[in-house]
């Protein structure tokens, strides 16, 4: 009956097996303690706000959504706030269509059956290295994303740049995928 308890708050979650394992609550009571990907893209997030004056956001996959795990806000002007903590679909977004393009292929096949995408994009995404979606998770926001490795080169996390689509535009990726890429590498040559 605890252990049910516990599972209803987060706390606790059941594995494909049906053991129990932390649940994602745990993670984000734990989001003030050191996180080396976190740290890393602390360091790198401001100066990718100050080159494209966006949003800029950090998510990693937590089953089949996606935690905003940092984010960096512009000082003025429209913007498109995801607060750090937030909690977010993977069926829609250029964040989501990043962290499912290098997901196990159960996973993808599982959120793809409920996406805005499929798994041609996944394709299209894997070849070209980053995503876009504009009006996708949220009508008005347009936003791209490349994927963060770790020191292996497993996929942990994904950047993206978001914020209106009047002021990007539908294809932000002409804009800003160099910028990107090159702000992704550079997390992760500090992991």
């Amino acid at each position: 009956r605890l252990a049910a308890g516990l599972e209803i708050h987060r706390l606790l979650a059941r594995d494909t097996a049906g053991q129990w394992r932390p649940g994602p609550a745990l993670a984000e009571l734990g989001a003030g303690a050191a996180d080396a990907v976190r740290d890393a893209a602390m360091t790198v997030l401001p100066r990718l706000r100050e080159i494209t004056g966006e949003s800029v956001q950090l998510y990693r996959r937590e089953g089949t959504e996606r935690v905003c795990i940092a984010a960096v806000e512009p000082p003025s002007g429209l913007r498109d706030t995801v607060p750090v903590g937030s909690r977010l679909p993977m069926t829609a977004g250029s964040g989501a269509k990043v962290l499912l393009a290098w997901a196990d292929p159960a996973t993808a096949r599982i959120i793809l059956a409920d996406s805005d995408f499929t798994d041609r994009t996944l394709l299209e995404v894997r070849r070209r290295g980053w995503a876009q979606s504009a009006g996708e998770r949220e009508s008005g926001v347009a936003s791209i994303s490349a994927p963060v490795r770790d020191s292996a080169g497993k996929v942990v996390a994904a950047i993206s740049v978001s914020g209106p689509i009047d002021r990007i535009g539908r294809r932000p990726g002409a804009r800003w995928a160099a910028d990107l890429l090159a702000a992704a590498d550079a997390i992760h040559k500090r992991l």
